[in-house]
């Protein structure tokens, strides 16, 4: 556990604490926007640490998550195809939609399965020419540019049984989406580290250029996070918002070129529905026109009825940070991890499910 351990020393914890709740002068609320992050804050216990003028909020950074109604039901409609194989990460599998989830599909006869890379699709594709290979594609930044090189490996192979289903999201844009609403008052962004590789701390600068919001690029261990918060303190004690990136052995201000090249080969920005958030102009990647045949949604386009959440879920308050997941009135009663109601108490990332898993 070298190189790991050592970011989880309790003396180096404390002395932390000790740092923030010196300069914690004033309430301020940080929301984290990345689902890593909320479940190793919750994980590890850092809110019972924090001094009580620090409040930390989730925000819509789990992608399984901020997945639409719609597209989940298009999703569940994709595995009803005659001869079809739906592949997809597992999170998916136990996601409600409108009246079915994924695994009640596969308990229904439908080729469902669980993929750790879409390449495993792309076998399955391969291996069984006869039969329609769709990959279920979510995701953030992170997750898009293996998809791009998917497909790429899909046409050099000249397979033509396999799709992508593609709901990937971009973080930004759902940032200054949120912020524009003026729902939820934020003075400080903990800033995903898995994302940013990609797209470097460049990509955020607007949130404190326009919004004077402060940011920090943090890693996910219990030191990066307590490190990023005390960060995002001296930057509003000073009144100098800025984006930095404390997660340096990850992120970079340009990101990774070679990855944003294959996004932009592939996809193009669409106007995208999120759950929460409604539908955000130029959020989403949908697949570019010269990879038609390879889009699901192009191929299969699937007549959904008007999208049914369960009634009195409230994920879409959690994911815009305006409540905690205890104020929802079906958390640890009518919605629990092995029985969930919506994709909060579903996801490894979820909200829900990290309150969950260490809050009770």
């Amino acid at each position: 556990m070298k190189y790991i351990d050592e970011y989880r020393e309790g003396e180096k914890v404390r002395r932390l604490a000790e740092a923030i709740a010196r300069q914690a002068h004033r309430p301020l609320r940080i929301m984290e926007v990345c689902g890593t992050h909320t479940m190793a804050i919750a994980r590890y216990g850092l809110r019972q640490i924090l001094p009580e003028t620090i409040e930390l909020i989730s925000g819509p950074g789990c992608p399984v998550c901020v997945t639409s109604q719609s597209d989940m039901d298009r999703g569940i409609g994709l595995a009803q195809i005659p001869d079809g194989l739906i592949a997809t990460f597992g999170d998916m599998m136990r996601v409600p939609g409108s009246v079915s989830t994924l695994a009640q599909e596969r308990a229904r006869g439908a080729d469902v399965r669980v993929v750790y890379s879409p390449l495993d699709a792309l076998r399955w594709a391969e291996e069984n020419p006869r039969r329609k290979v769709i990959f279920l594609g979510i995701g953030f930044e992170t997750t898009a540019p293996a998809v791009g090189v998917t497909l790429g490996e899909a046409r050099k192979r000249g397979l033509r049984n396999f799709w992508v289903f593609s709901t990937h999201k971009t973080i930004p844009a759902a940032l200054r989406a949120l912020l524009d609403s003026g729902e939820t008052r934020v003075d400080g962004f903990l800033l995903p580290g898995h994302v940013s590789t990609i797209i470097g701390s460049r990509a955020y600068e607007f949130l404190a250029r326009e919004y004077g919001i402060a940011c920090v690029i943090s890693g996910f261990e219990p030191l990066d996070i307590l490190h990023s918060i005390l960060r995002l303190l001296q930057q509003c004690n000073e009144g100098r918002p800025g984006v930095e990136i404390a997660y340096r052995r990850g992120v970079t201000p340009e990101g990774n070129r070679k990855a944003q090249e294959v996004m932009d080969s592939v996809f193009e920005a669409w106007d995208a529905e999120w759950r929460g958030l409604g539908v955000i102009p130029k959020s989403g990647l949908a697949l570019r026109k010269e990879w038609a045949s390879w889009d699901a949604r192009h191929s299969f386009p699937i007549p959904v009825p008007p999208a049914l959440e369960f009634r009195g879920c409230r994920c879409g308050e959690v994911l815009r940070g305006l409540i905690r997941p205890t104020e929802c009135g079906l958390f640890a009663k009518g919605c629990m991890p092995e029985n969930p109601k919506g994709p909060c108490m579903v996801s490894s990332e979820g909200s829900c499910a990290a309150a969950y898993k260490y809050g009770r």
